[in-house]
C-alpha cells in the first residue's frame, strides 16, 4: 500500500484557494460564489503523501469584473519542492 493525495484533490485545493483570492477582487461582493470552470496545463512533479504539508500559491492573471470571469495560475510545494503546477484555471462569479 502506498497512500497518496489524489491529483484531482490537489487541483481542487488550488481552485478553492484561487476562489478565496477572487473574493478579494474589485466587483466581487462579500459572500459571492465562484464556480470552477476549468483547468489547463496540469503537471504533477512529485507525489503528496500522508504527513506532507502542501503549501499553495495562486496568482490571478486576469479579472473581468463586468462579467465576473477570472483566470489564474497555481503551484503547490512540499518541503520547498514543486509538487503540482497549473498553467491556467478559469472561474466564473455567480450573479
Amino acid at each position: 500500500n502506498r497512500p497518496i493525495m489524489p491529483g484531482v484533490l490537489q487541483v481542487e485545493a488550488l481552485a478553492q484557494l484561487a476562489g478565496i483570492v477572487c473574493l478579494q477582487m474589485e466587483g466581487a461582493e462579500p459572500g459571492a460564489v465562484f464556480f470552477f470552470a476549468g483547468v489547463d496545463g496540469v503537471k504533477w512533479k512529485k507525489p503528496v503523501v500522508p504527513g506532507d504539508t502542501l503549501v499553495m500559491e495562486v496568482e490571478i492573471k486576469k479579472w473581468n469584473k463586468r462579467f465576473g470571469i477570472a483566470s489564474a495560475t497555481g503551484r503547490a510545494y512540499v518541503d520547498g519542492e514543486l509538487a503540482v503546477e497549473l498553467d491556467e484555471m478559469k472561474f466564473a462569479l455567480a450573479k
